[in-house]
């Protein structure tokens, strides 16, 4: 119908709003900061540059964003063949249990070495089908 139950309430996962649509109070404030994002940020600058830490902080949240990932550095044997993976994952795990890896850097690791090896089963057994292709001719 429309979005409704039987008995006019909105239904679960429904707020009644089109989609997209904010809210008055976000709307409100959107207008009242329209044009002010100059002045607003100045301010937080010379706020900053006089020692208020909130201000600081906002600053170089800005400047510097924290970092969501990093590149990691450790020994993993080469892959050239799916067999490789196994290997690739003793590697992995050894370089957790050593401190090299956190365990959540390891899980993305592995993550990219199981799709390795997957491509690398693919490639595997297109080159199986074509030999068997070629001698079935």
């Amino acid at each position: 119908m429309n979005g409704r139950t039987t008995a006019g309430r909105f239904s679960a996962g429904n707020s009644g709003r089109p989609a997209g649509a904010r809210n008055k109070a976000t709307m409100a404030a959107l207008e009242l900061m329209d044009g002010e994002a100059e002045a607003l940020s100045r301010k937080a600058v010379d706020l900053a540059l006089a020692g208020d830490t909130v201000a600081l902080r906002l600053c170089l949240e800005r400047v510097a964003p924290p970092r969501k990932d990093a590149p990691v550095s450790f020994a993993l044997p080469a892959m050239t063949s799916a067999t490789d993976a196994a290997i690739a994952a003793g590697a992995i795990l050894q370089a957790v249990s050593s401190g090299d890896l956190t365990p959540s850097e390891a899980a993305q690791v592995m993550g990219l070495v199981d799709s390795y090896r997957r491509t690398l089963e693919v490639t595997e057994l297109e080159a199986r089908v074509a030999a068997l292709e070629n001698t079935a001719i």
